[in-house]
């Protein structure tokens, strides 16, 4: 055990030597927004996008710089095996921990207490599952490129150290993703979302709505791109749809919603930020 917490050490000395004597750090402490304990903080882009799909786990592809639809203002291409919700769960996990940590800097923490956090088993197979998780979200490479001018290219996490006898992983995050939270992000009802597990199109919905403070109407075509669903039939989409918003107003994500043909309109109650925004953009047309 004493050499195996030896060789974990050294890789944890290097990890911070390489972030401390980085000119990013030299110059500027960088850290993601301090979103409070209930919340999970993501980048709008993450969030307006099929890069984390409503797809079911076991129809995952293997893409090479493809494509992935996002709402206007952005391009995102993507490369490796295909992002779904249940990576997103680890991703947000994983990004509320290294919130407490300038950007570049090693977060620790245990397998057991991450698994428990997502209201997960912490048996074998479980810790199994979050291995692969964290091998997709570091091999995958996302370009994100806003307003055809600059692009992000890079994986979700860095780089990380597994003790495979304790169970303790080190992750180090990329400072260049505060990139992403500068262009706009939105803190997460995480107990809300929890109550949506195993429900892919449901817990799309749930981040994609939470980033509006008043939703626009919006086709149903639409939602079937963004969201990257594989449902073939326009027919068949529009009933899971109903069924996922169903799903979100009994957990109290959004008021009402309303089909007017094809166009979908919700109603949800702001955040107190978003709030703010609404408020002054009416003073503003006053």
């Amino acid at each position: 055990m004493q050499k195996i917490d030896s060789v974990i050490q050294r890789q944890l000395d290097n990890f911070a030597k390489t972030a401390y004597n980085s000119p990013s750090y030299k110059a500027a402490v960088i850290q993601f927004p301090l979103w409070p304990e209930p919340a999970r903080g993501v980048a709008n882009v993450a969030l307006r996008s099929a890069l984390f799909a409503a797809i079911d786990p076991k129809n995952r592809k293997s893409f090479t710089r493809k494509v992935v639809a996002v709402q206007s203002g952005f391009e995102i291409r993507f490369t490796g095996i295909q992002l779904c919700q249940s990576d997103l769960d680890v991703w947000e996990q994983a990004l509320h921990l290294a919130r407490l940590h300038p950007l570049g800097d090693r977060c620790s923490f245990t397998a057991h207490a991450f698994l428990k956090a997502l209201e997960r088993f912490t048996g074998k197979a479980q810790h199994e599952w979050l291995k692969d998780t964290f091998a997709r979200l570091q091999a995958g490479s996302v370009e994100i490129t806003k307003g055809s001018q600059e692009t992000y290219f890079g994986s979700l996490i860095d780089k990380g150290a597994r003790d495979e006898i304790t169970g303790r992983y080190v992750l180090q995050i990329n400072p260049d993703l505060a990139d992403l939270y500068a262009t706009g992000w939105t803190a997460i009802d995480w107990t809300q979302r929890r109550r949506l597990k195993k429900k892919p199109l449901a817990l799309w919905l749930h981040g994609f709505f939470a980033t509006h403070a008043a939703p626009f109407p919006m086709k149903v075509e639409l939602y079937r791109s963004l969201s990257g669903s594989q449902t073939k039939e326009k027919w068949n989409f529009k009933q899971n749809l109903k069924a996922a918003l169903e799903a979100l107003k009994k957990v109290g994500a959004i008021i009402s919603y309303q089909f007017e043909g094809e166009l979908l309109h919700v109603e949800r109650v702001p955040s107190s930020s978003q709030q703010r925004h609404l408020d002054n953009q009416i003073k503003t047309r006053c």
